[in-house]
């Protein structure tokens, strides 16, 4: 099966949280916490524990983030945790990686297993897409 959507992010607060011993590299290290708004055929809200080592002026790093989903993916109702990461240069994506996290569903999505991707349009609008079933 597959669900595509779009998601806007409802808040994003970074956090102090720093590694110790602290490694000090030529990109800054970050973590924050962010909340989104899934519309279309994923619909609902994730929260989402965001990991970076990302330089803002040159807009050049990676990130990973942690997410646990609660809504419907084209109509089967439940929660989720995925998984996603990619690295960018300034304007592109790449070394991209997305899964579900296998035996993290509930209700209608329990036994949700498969991937999916991310994509940013040149206006702006944040796509999201999951292949998956549910067994």
């Amino acid at each position: 099966m597959k669900a595509s959507g779009t998601f806007t992010v409802t808040s994003f607060v970074p956090s102090e949280l720093k590694p110790v011993p602290e490694v000090e590299t030529r990109l800054p290290m970050g973590v924050a916490t962010i909340v989104k708004s899934f519309e279309g055929e994923v619909t609902g809200r994730s929260t989402t524990l965001f990991t970076a080592a990302f330089d803002q002026a040159a807009g050049v790093g990676t990130y990973v983030a942690m997410e646990a989903f609660e809504g419907a993916l084209g109509g089967r109702e439940g929660t989720f945790n995925f998984v996603h990461s990619a690295a960018t240069s300034g304007d592109d994506r790449a070394n991209e990686f997305f899964a579900i996290v296998p035996s993290s569903g509930t209700g209608a999505l329990a036994g949700i297993r498969g991937g999916g991707g991310l994509a940013v349009d040149e206006d702006g609008t944040h796509r999201i897409w999951f292949d998956f079933d549910c067994q």
